[in-house]
């Protein structure tokens, strides 16, 4: 009875622990697919603000509702379970240092200001001159700024 308790036992926490091991690697999944979309759309806005790409005002609004859906999901995808990516199929440079965990209040504010700051321009920009203003201040201040502190590509 009691190697019947303790086998049960056992297996419940292997179960547990790999379930742990997926929901940490969806997690972080997620949260770099939500940074590769940004990413994505932020090469679409520099080729439009820099004349390569013709400005157009609906592929503008995607990339600030890109950023403002981002914003609102990303702070509740850093849960503390999930701070090695070691070992992780998704592991790499892009991986976020341990400040997120050690500053999560100043981290989790950023990601309000970007949201602001991309639903500000998303009912702000008309035309192209308010479309490089609007994204290259959210580019310098909301981007750059959390991946130079919260990063690991930065701190070589």
């Amino acid at each position: 009875m009691i190697r019947t308790v303790f086998a049960a036992a056992s297996a419940a926490a292997i179960v547990l622990g790999v379930g742990a091991a997926i929901a940490q690697q969806d997690v972080i999944k997620q949260r770099k697919d939500l940074m590769k979309a940004n990413g994505d759309q932020a090469k679409i806005a520099a080729a439009m603000a820099k004349g390569e790409k013709p400005f157009d005002l609906a592929a503008a609004h995607k990339i600030f509702a890109t950023f403002e859906d981002a914003a609102a999901k990303m702070p509740n995808l850093y849960p503390a379970n999930s701070k090695s990516e070691e070992g992780s199929p998704v592991a790499d440079k892009f991986s976020p240092t341990e400040k997120v965990w050690t500053d999560m209040a100043d981290f989790k504010k950023r990601f309000a200001k970007f949201g602001n700051d991309a639903k500000k321009a998303n009912a702000t920009v008309k035309d192209l001159a308010s479309f490089k203003a609007a994204i290259g201040a959210i580019g310098k201040n909301d981007c750059g700024g959390c991946h130079h502190d919260y990063r690991h590509e930065n701190k070589s």
